[in-house]
């Protein structure tokens, strides 16, 4: 498929940050294949962007899509209660179907925000990938892993078979399959060492949760003697294939060691706000040359999978903390929803950017939306204007998978259909 953009407002970046250029850009097989012209502009379907931002595609890097299921269930309630009480007794008698359906559901909402990747850890075998390949996302997928020993505990292995029969049916260019061990309080030290090993030997990368509590890491101290961080780095799962989801709690060396060794850091404004578990110190893990990446966490405790919403949150908040209103300039956050993602995901320069052979992976922002209007200065209306409801377009590898705020690839009636009689069966 040949696509021609025409008339529209580009949204580039460079070594001194994004700035908007007014030109044409051709796509092709998925990709980028230029800006401005190619040398052969015949037989590309045209289409217009005027009076439209074409950016790139915005990156999730941290949410659990299933958990559309629970959004407005399980809240204002302290975090032990919301998880252990709410969240996984629901959980654990979800009907299979429940979790595609409700996955589905949550990448349609996240496309429609202008997110085209995403990194979603999931407890229900095949459907979140399923999902993610029939509305036609970009997925970082991980099956949730949990237990004591990944080759004498039942529930280990079964668990990691799981991940490996994704890995086996789904694993492609456009799903890629994560090694997702829960957090420290669920899974044991010598899991962690285990599976590091294993996403080593496969080309993997890992994911996890991360000091995101005060209990985790003072009971963390308790017993081993060392934070969740100083833990990790101990038995070898941090490293530059890492990415580690909230890091609320940061004690001693904690931040110079993640810069270490490599790892990248997800921050959730809404979800850690609203659980009561604080804020990531996002100033100081910046200022330490962390890469930094946003992310929405599940609807059970955002309750939103809008990445536009997660930006202004992200911004305000730490201007506020730090009474500065340069502590989370709109570049820099634009930054944490875009090009550090794809740094973090081992795909610098093909994700989160536009430019010649990049993924074709894009979003178009309605400039005359009255949130946007006059356009002073696009980039800050991004962060600090726009609420997601502007996104018109989006094109997923070279496909437009939303077009004119309708879906091309999925019927968005029978999700809710099917939505409905989940709610209704099981709630």
């Amino acid at each position: 498929m040949k696509i021609k953009i025409t008339d529209g407002t580009l949204l580039m970046h460079d070594n001194e940050g994004f700035k908007t250029v007014n030109d044409t850009l051709f796509v092709k097989d998925g990709l980028i294949e230029g800006i401005r012209k190619v040398d052969d502009e015949t037989g590309y379907e045209v289409f217009d962007a005027k009076d439209k931002l074409v950016m790139p595609g915005l990156i999730n890097m941290h949410t659990h899509g299933y958990m559309t299921f629970l959004r407005n269930y399980a809240d204002d309630v302290e975090f032990d209660e919301w998880l252990f009480k709410r969240v996984m007794p629901v959980e654990d008698n979800m009907p299979l179907e429940a979790a595609y359906w409700s996955s589905l559901l949550g990448y349609m909402e996240m496309i429609s925000t202008g997110t085209t990747s995403f990194v979603d850890m999931h407890m229900y075998v095949r459907q979140a990938p399923q999902a993610a390949k029939d509305i036609g996302i970009r997925g970082y997928i991980g099956r949730g892993l949990v237990g004591s020993d990944l080759y004498q505990d039942e529930g280990a292995i079964r668990r990691f078979n799981d991940t490996l029969i994704e890995l086996e049916e789904y694993g492609s260019d456009m799903i890629n399959i994560v090694i997702s061990p829960h957090a420290i309080y669920t899974a044991s030290p010598k899991l962690y060492e285990q599976l590091a090993k294993e996403a080593a030997d496969r080309g993997l990368l890992k994911q996890t949760h991360l000091s995101e509590t005060v209990g985790e890491v003072e009971n963390c101290i308790k017993e081993h003697g060392k934070t969740p961080v100083e833990l990790l780095r101990d038995v070898g799962f941090l490293d530059d294939k890492c990415i580690v989801a909230h890091c609320v709690q940061m004690r001693g060396d904690d931040m110079s060691i993640l810069k270490e060794m490599g790892t990248s850091v997800v921050t959730n404004p809404a979800s850690n706000a609203k659980l009561g578990n604080g804020f990531a110190p996002v100033k100081e893990l910046k200022e330490a040359g962390i890469n930094l990446c946003l992310g929405t966490d599940g609807t059970a405790s955002n309750n939103t999978l809008n990445m536009f919403r997660e930006m202004g949150l992200l911004t305000m908040i730490h201007k506020g903390i730090h009474k500065s209103p340069t502590a989370a300039p709109s570049n820099f956050v634009l930054e944490t929803a875009t090009v550090n993602g794809a740094k973090a995901l081992g795909m610098e320069g093909k994700l989160g950017i536009i430019s010649k052979g990049a993924k074709a992976d894009l979003a178009f922002i309605d400039l005359n939306a009255l949130s946007m209007f006059p356009n002073n200065n696009i980039i800050s209306g991004l962060v600090y204007s726009a609420n997601g409801s502007e996104v018109s377009d989006v094109m997923i590898n070279g496909k437009f998978v939303m077009k004119d705020r309708e879906f091309t690839t999925i019927d968005k009636e029978k999700v809710y259909a099917e939505m409905r009689r989940i709610v209704k069966e099981n709630l």
